[in-house]
């Protein structure tokens, strides 16, 4: 009888993935909150939309920046990491080669089979330093082009989800009926995207969809009744 393949399913998320959530989730909350408050306190589809596109624009500008320092920080301490590496392999190699023995016993490995092993590594510095920053420090060497892709696909994601809350102003003459309906888009897209989100993440996707509409409305219900009650005042 044939054995049956293996197969092993694992998602890794990549850093573009981390980057739409992170644009996505702020772009669909932080929008539709301030538009609903301004909407609490002045009934303009015309304030509402103008207030909602400034505050799209400086928020995705301040996202991908955020995000633009954040990757080039990475990529920055990992250059640095290295060079001490790099250092360290020169002027203390007895050191550094005990610290790669330690790693393998951690894995249980025998004393017999530890230092041929540990003799092939150091044997060539770019595999020992190599080796020492991903067992060691537990550090990936981060792509070239990180910084920048990571700035774009923040902004523009904030965007997109920016624009979905602000849609309907942008449609309807009537205030609190454009409300309305970016309430229920909004709180449609939230659910999409908690649900996707979570099939990424091995979470329940009803549990996530769930979480992520739930953040996102209480976020504009508070807007919407904060400027209300001010407005009243």
């Amino acid at each position: 009888m044939p054995a049956t393949a293996h197969i092993e399913k694992h998602f890794t998320a990549t850093a573009a993935v981390r980057d739409i959530v992170i644009g996505m989730s702020d772009g669909l909350t932080v929008p539709f909150a301030l538009a609903a408050g301004i909407t609490g306190a002045i009934a303009s589809t015309r304030i509402v939309v103008t207030a909602g596109l400034a505050e799209i624009v400086a928020g995705s500008i301040a996202m991908g920046l955020g995000g633009y320092l954040a990757a080039k920080t990475d990529s920055e301490h990992y250059a640095s990491e290295m060079r001490r590496e790099i250092a360290e392999t020169v002027e203390i190699p007895d050191q550094e080669e005990e610290e790669v023995a330690k790693v393998f016993r951690e894995y249980g490995l025998a004393e017999e089979h530890l230092r041929p092993v540990v003799s092939a590594i150091c044997s060539n510095q770019k595999r020992w330093v190599d080796f020492m920053m991903r067992f060691e420090l537990g550090l990936e060497e981060p792509e070239k082009t990180r910084a920048a892709r990571s700035a774009v696909t923040i902004a523009f994601s904030y965007v997109v989800g920016g624009l979905i809350p602000l849609a309907p102003y942008m449609l309807m003459p009537r205030v609190f009926a454009a409300l309305e309906i970016s309430v229920g888009v909004t709180l449609l897209a939230l659910l999409a995207f908690g649900f996707i989100k979570a099939k990424f993440t091995d979470v329940s996707p009803v549990r996530g969809a769930l979480q992520t509409a739930l953040v996102g409305g209480l976020a504009a219900a508070a807007a919407f009744f904060l400027a209300r009650l001010v407005n009243l005042r």
